[in-house]
C-alpha cells in the first residue's frame, strides 16, 4: 500500500509488552509436541513478518519489554525507549527459551550481550538497552511521541523504493565477504535505483533545488 510509509509499535496502557500471557501459558501447559509446534510456528511467522515488512518500522519503547516484547523491539528497523523503560529476556527464568526472537536479538545486540541476556534473564535498563544496540535512543516518558514524530517527518523525505532496497542491501552485505561477487552485486543494485522512476525523481528533484514528488506537501518547505 503506497499509501502507508511507516509502521510504529507501540504498547497500550503501562508496558510495550510484558511478555506472555498468564492465561495463554496455562493453556500451553497442556500443549502436547504437535500444538506447541504450531504455536510457536505461528509466533515466529509473526515476528518475521514484521521484521520483513517493506516500511520503516518504528518501536516505541516504555513501561516493561519482556521476552517476546523485547523481540519485537529487535524485530524493527529503529527503536526508540522512554528512560525508565526495563528489559528482559526472560524465557530462562520459567526453563524455556527465547527462540523465535533469537535471530533479530542476536542481529541486534551480538552474540556476545545475547549470551549474558538469554542465559542470566536479568533485567536491564533503557541506557544498558542503548549500550548494547538494542534501541536507538532513549528519552523521558513524555518526550517520547514526539521525538517518533520527528522522525516519521524525516522518513517521509525519503524515497519509499531507497528505504526497501536499503534494507535489502543490508541483508546481504552483512554477513557476506566482500569478494567480486559482493563488489558486483552492490554496482548491480545501485544502477538498478539509479535507472528507477523514483531514482530518476530523486536525482532531478535535488538538481533543480524542488522536494521529490513523494514528499508530502505538508513537508516540502522543510526540505
Amino acid at each position: 500500500d503506497a499509501s502507508i510509509r511507516a509502521v510504529v509499535l507501540l504498547g497500550e496502557g503501562t508496558s510495550f509488552c510484558a511478555g506472555a500471557d498468564p492465561n495463554w501459558m496455562t493453556e500451553m501447559a497442556r500443549y502436547g509436541i504437535a500444538e506447541n509446534l504450531a504455536d510457536a510456528t505461528a509466533l515466529a511467522t509473526m515476528l518475521k513478518t514484521l521484521y520483513r515488512l517493506s516500511k520503516p518500522r518504528i518501536a516505541g519503547v516504555h513501561g516493561s519489554a519482556f521476552g517476546g516484547g523485547a523481540g519485537l523491539v529487535a524485530c524493527c528497523d529503529i527503536a526508540f525507549a522512554a528512560q525508565d523503560t526495563t528489559f528482559s529476556f526472560s524465557e530462562a527464568k520459567l526453563g524455556l527459551i527465547p527462540a523465535t526472537i533469537a535471530p533479530y536479538v542476536v542481529e541486534a545486540i551480538g552474540a556476545r550481550h545475547a549470551r549474558r541476556y538469554f542465559v542470566s534473564a536479568e533485567r536491564f535498563p533503557a541506557a544498558e538497552a542503548f549500550r548494547i544496540g538494542l534501541v536507538h535512543e532513549i528519552y523521558p516518558f513524555d518526550e517520547l511521541d514526539a521525538r517518533i514524530n520527528e522522525l516519521l517527518g524525516s522518513l517521509l523525505v525519503a524515497g519509499p523504493r531507497a528505504q526497501d532496497e536499503s534494507k535489502a542491501l543490508i541483508r546481504a552485505v552483512r554477513s557476506g565477504p566482500i569478494d567480486d561477487a559482493m563488489i558486483a552485486d552492490t554496482a548491480a543494485r545501485i544502477a538498478g535505483v539509479r535507472g528507477s522512476d523514483e531514482g530518476k525523481e530523486g536525482v532531478a528533484a535535488f538538481l533543480r533545488k524542488r522536494p521529490a514528488a513523494w514528499v508530502p506537501q505538508s513537508l516540502r518547505k522543510k526540505v
